[in-house]
């Protein structure tokens, strides 16, 4: 619900619907996608690692671009691709806001949470929509 309140909204008018998959929600895997043109697909995927209560937990973002309506399915599509948030703003375009080019965000409680998805979310606006729909590349 989290997730909802703090990117929901932005991601939603950015043309990203939260795909509902129970399962995949009961495993920590929180997926939008969007329909590109020519018949591909953007995905933001969140993988969230819980562990016990009080401890710490984290979360990464995953970003695909595929041709196929399932994000993990084989592709040979010349422009499909796929790439951590982390390592595409920190390694691919040179911004040093976070740690590591591997990051994942971490938080012990729901206000760490809700500051790691904002911070995750206006990275995902700013770095990956336009990566994923071919509007943005790190230079050469």
């Amino acid at each position: 619900m989290l997730l909802i309140t703090v990117v929901g909204q932005a991601f939603a008018a950015a043309g990203y619907q939260l795909e509902e998959r129970q399962t995949q929600w009961a495993g920590g895997r929180f997926r939008f996608v969007k329909p590109l043109d020519d018949g591909l697909y953007s995905f933001i995927e969140f993988q969230h690692l819980h562990y016990v209560e009080g401890g710490p937990s984290r979360f990464r973002v995953n970003l695909i671009r595929t041709d196929q309506p399932n994000p993990h399915a084989p592709s040979d599509h010349p422009r499909r691709a796929e790439r951590a948030l982390s390592a595409l703003v920190v390694a691919d375009f040179g911004v040093a806001i976070l740690p590591s080019a591997d990051h994942w965000w971490g938080f012990h409680n729901v206000t760490e949470l809700g500051n790691a998805l904002a911070e995750a979310g206006h990275l995902a606006v700013g770095y990956g929509m336009p990566w994923l729909a071919g509007d943005l590349e790190p230079s050469a």
